[in-house]
Formats: structure tokens, sequence, C-alpha cells
């Protein structure tokens, strides 16, 4: 009997734990992990972000850039925090569902070292050139990768990234003898290509969309099934003439897993209430990022299915893992 009774003090410790929990999270700021250096698409969502969620949570959201080995250095010191609800990670789908089929030895599991909490925005990658490359469309681009095989260089933001994932299956599709020359992420690749010592780039919508407008770089198309609202005129890179060919990138907030549950249903219910806000919507849409705003349960299931969409380019684009 006395068991019993243990047991049920316990269970209600346990509930007026959560339910304290519950009242005063967020008590203190809370640290928000960006796994790639400033400037690139994961650094602009993840700073909107934090600043609206701030706003909401009554605590401030401080990101904190923490970039390099393709987004494994961030992702991994997120996965290993605290499970308090005070730090969150930014997401990104390199990290987060292409590298485990990249790296052998991965620091971390995406599926089992996480809590999702909503899937927050996704864009399509845009193929843009310096302007002294002779290729102003895909036709273009893949005559003169063929007319002089391996001279034609694509930069991205890590290996694994979704610049050179998108590069890597044009290369399969299109038949283009392309290079690959690795960034430690999107900022450091834009800076190389604007100087044109890299003549392409499937860089994100954000990254890219400023230097468009200016007329530093010069829009091709975008890898996305359909046009993209930021930049309707710009063709998709199937639609010019590579059957087949889509790629996305994603943006999603984690917690570390054991995260408890009152943390992150409240984190979710900030996220799905800001990505409802029209001046939020409107802003992330002119920066070329899709609003969503899912379930955790979804964004799970839909981690998943990235993790093994992408395993099969991997492997039918015969890149070997790290």
């Amino acid at each position: 009997m006395g068991v019993y009774v243990l047991k049920a003090y316990a269970l209600a410790a346990l509930a007026i734990s959560a339910a304290a929990h519950s009242q005063v999270y967020p008590s203190r700021p809370i640290r928000m992990i960006v796994a790639y250096p400033p400037g690139g698409g994961t650094d602009i969502v993840g700073r909107m972000v934090a600043q609206k969620l701030g706003e909401t949570l009554g605590q401030s959201v401080v990101v904190e850039n923490r970039g390099g080995a393709s987004g494994n250095i961030g992702t991994e010191l997120a996965a290993r925090a605290a499970p308090d609800g005070y730090t969150v990670l930014m997401g990104n789908v390199a990290p987060n569902a292409i590298n485990v089929s990249l790296f052998k030895d991965l620091p971390f599991d995406p599926v089992a070292d996480f809590a999702p909490v909503s899937l927050v925005a996704s864009t399509p990658n845009i193929l843009v050139v310096h302007p002294s490359t002779p290729a102003r469309t895909v036709k273009e681009v893949t005559a003169l990768a063929r007319a002089k095989p391996g001279t034609l260089n694509f930069a991205s933001a890590g290996v694994g990234s979704s610049s050179h994932l998108a590069g890597e299956l044009f290369r399969v599709l299109a038949g283009a003898d392309i290079v690959h020359v690795p960034y430690k992420g999107a900022g450091p690749a834009m800076v190389d290509v604007l100087s044109g010592q890299v003549q392409l780039y499937f860089a994100t919508m954000p990254a890219a969309m400023p230097h468009v407008k200016s007329g530093k770089l010069a829009p091709i198309a975008v890898t996305s099934a359909r046009r993209s609202r930021a930049l309707p005129d710009a063709p998709t890179i199937a639609e010019s003439g590579v059957a087949g060919y889509e790629a996305s990138t994603w943006y999603g907030l984690l917690a570390p897993a054991r995260t408890p549950g009152v943390a992150v249903a409240r984190l979710h219910q900030a996220t799905v209430k800001i990505l409802a806000d029209p001046a939020l919507r409107e802003k992330l849409a002119d920066q070329g990022f899709e609003p969503v705003g899912d379930s955790p349960e979804e964004f799970a299931a839909y981690i998943k299915s990235e993790i093994a969409k992408w395993g099969k380019v991997i492997r039918d684009a015969g890149i070997r893992p790290e």
C-alpha cells in the first residue's frame, strides 16, 4: 500500500512540476543556435523568427552563430545542450536531413537527438551566375559546361548543403561537367561568387535576392517545382529542359530531445502564432521564404521523409560519405 502511496505522491509532484514549468516558461532568455555563419538563409530566417518569438514569449531569443563542418558543429552543440527549453536550433535541411547520408561518423542523430517544434519555412534555391559568365539560361549554362568541361565552378555553403546537392543534382540530370567548390557557409560562398572567383551558385533565395535586385548577380532559374512568388520571371530548372529536377531548402525550429513537453508546446504555440502574422509572412515572402508552421508530429514525419529522399539523391549522384 505504501508503494502505491509513494507512486501517487511522485506522480502528483511531477504534475505540479510540469504545471509550474508551464506557468513560468520562459523565465529567462532563450538561445537560438544557427549552425552557419551570418549572411545565409538559415541566419536570415533565424533572426526574423527570433525577434518575433522574443516579442511573443516575453523573453529575448538570442541568435548564436556556430558555423562549420556543413552545419554539424552547431547542430551537435544544440543536440548536447541541456533539454530545458532554453536552447533551440534553427534547423536546416542539410544537418537535419542530408548529412546523415554524407558523414560516416555524424556526431548526432537527426531524429533521436531532437524534439521537433515546427517547420518554419521553405525556399527554392536559385541558380545565379556572376555577370562575367557568358550564360543567362539553363541551356546556355549546360552548353558552356559541355564545351569546356571542368572549367565552370559552382560554390556551395559546404559539403552536403542544399546548395551542394542542388548543384550535384543539376550535374547529373543536365549532364553538365561543373566542379563543386565548398565553403564554410553561405556567406563566404556568396563573397566569392560576387567577386567572380566562382561562376555559379545554387544559392538560397534570401541570400541571393538582394544581389539579384542590385544587378550584381544574374538569375538563371529556380530549383523548385513551381516558380517563386519572389521572382516570378525566373523559370524553374525543370521547365528549362532538365526533366525531373526539383530541390528546395527548408528551415525548422527544434529543441534538444527530452525537452519538457510544456516547453515544446509553448514554443510551438508561439511559432505558429508569429508565422500567421501577415507582416512577418510578407517580410519572409519578400526574401523568398514560403512560411509554413505545422505541428511537431508533422515536422517529425517530414524530417524522416527528407532523410529518405536525400539519401537516394546522394547515392544516385555517387557522392561518397566522408
